[in-house]
C-alpha cells in the first residue's frame, strides 16, 4: 500500500454509514421506531500486558470489534510505525473512536489557557487518527481553594474548549476517575460531570460513563444512566472488583445494558478491562453477551 494511502484518515463520519460516532441515527425516534445495536470499543491499554499494540490490534479485530480507544500510544510511534499502524487498521477495518492525550487538566482555576492551548495543539494528531472524541480529565484537587471555584473553573474552561472542539468537528468527553485509583482527582464522580457538562451548554461537550470508576466510588449506576442519558457521550465497562469482564464481579452488566437500550444509547460501549482467559474469546464473549441482554 502506498504512503500516500496509508496516510489517508478516515474520518468519522464515513463508519458504519451513520454519521459521527456517538450521534444520533437519522429517522430512528419516531413511534415503533427499532432501536438499533450498540457500537462496540476496546481500550488498548488494557491488553498491554497481553502483547505488542499491533498484536492486540489483531485480537480485537479477530473478536469481532470494529472500534478501538487509545491513550496516547501514539506519542511513541515513528513515522513508519504510523504509516504500517495506520494501514493495518485500515486493512482491518479498525477505527479509533476516542483517545485522550491532553496531560493537563480543566479544573485548575489558573491552567485554562494552557489547556486550552494544549487541545488545540493535540487536534491535528486526533484528526490524523481519523478520531471523532477526545477523552478529557479534569486534572488534582487543589486543597485550600473555596468551594465551587474548580467546579466553575472547569465550566469556563470547557465552554472556551468547546469552542474549539466545534470549530474541529470534534466531541470533548470528560471522565470521572474514582479516588480509590487516583486520590487526587478533582472530578471524581459522574452527578458533578453531568452537571458541569450542562453548564458548559455545548453539543461538543459530553460525559465519559465509566462503570468501573463509578460503582467503586459512588454505585447507583442505573438511575444516573435514567437521568442523564442526553448527556453520556461514551460508555467505558469493567467489573469490579479486579477491572475484569462483565460477569466476574458485582455489576448486573445485564441489566445495564438493558437499560442503555431502554433508553436508545447511540454512543460506544467500550470495552476496559483486564481480560481473565484468552483475549479474544473474553472479548468476543463479552461483546455478545451485550448483544443478548440488548436484544432481549
Amino acid at each position: 500500500m502506498s504512503a500516500a494511502v496509508a496516510a489517508r484518515v478516515v474520518m468519522p463520519g464515513e463508519l458504519m454509514g451513520q454519521g459521527r460516532l456517538g450521534s444520533k441515527v437519522a429517522g430512528a425516534d419516531g413511534p415503533g421506531a427499532e432501536v438499533p445495536g450498540p457500537q462496540f470499543s476496546v481500550m488498548m491499554w488494557a491488553l498491554n500486558k497481553r502483547g505488542s499494540f499491533e498484536e492486540n490490534l489483531e485480537r480485537v479485530a479477530q473478536a469481532g470489534y470494529r472500534h478501538v480507544e487509545l491513550v496516547g500510544e501514539f506519542a511513541r510511534w515513528s513515522a513508519a510505525d504510523w504509516t504500517r499502524i495506520l494501514a493495518r487498521m485500515e486493512a482491518l477495518k479498525i477505527t479509533v473512536d476516542a483517545t485522550s492525550g491532553v496531560k493537563a487538566g480543566f479544573a485548575d482555576p489558573v491552567g485554562g489557557d494552557a489547556f486550552v492551548a494544549e487541545l488545540k495543539g493535540f487536534i491535528p494528531t486526533v484528526q490524523r487518527l481519523g478520531c471523532g472524541q477526545i477523552i478529557l480529565l479534569s486534572g488534582k484537587r487543589i486543597e485550600g481553594v473555596a468551594p465551587g471555584v474548580q467546579r466553575a473553573a472547569s465550566v469556563e474552561t470547557l465552554k472556551h474548549a468547546a469552542e474549539v472542539l466545534s470549530s474541529a468537528d470534534l466531541t470533548g468527553v470528560i471522565e470521572p476517575i474514582d479516588r480509590l485509583e487516583n486520590p487526587s482527582i478533582y472530578l471524581d464522580g459522574v452527578t458533578e460531570a453531568f452537571e458541569i457538562v450542562r453548564a458548559v451548554g455545548s453539543p461538543k461537550m459530553k460525559v465519559l460513563y465509566d462503570l468501573y470508576h463509578e460503582q467503586r466510588g459512588l454505585g447507583n449506576l442505573i438511575e444516573k444512566l435514567e437521568k442523564n442519558i442526553d448527556e453520556v457521550g461514551l460508555i467505558h465497562v469493567a467489573d469490579v472488583p479486579g477491572r475484569h469482564e462483565p460477569g466476574t464481579g458485582e455489576i448486573n452488566y445485564e441489566n445495564v445494558y438493558k437499560k442503555l437500550a431502554g433508553l436508545r444509547y447511540r454512543g460506544l460501549i467500550a470495552m476496559e478491562f483486564y481480560p481473565a482467559g484468552d483475549v479474544v474469546e473474553t472479548l468476543r464473549r463479552a461483546r455478545e453477551a451485550a448483544l443478548r441482554a440488548w436484544g432481549s
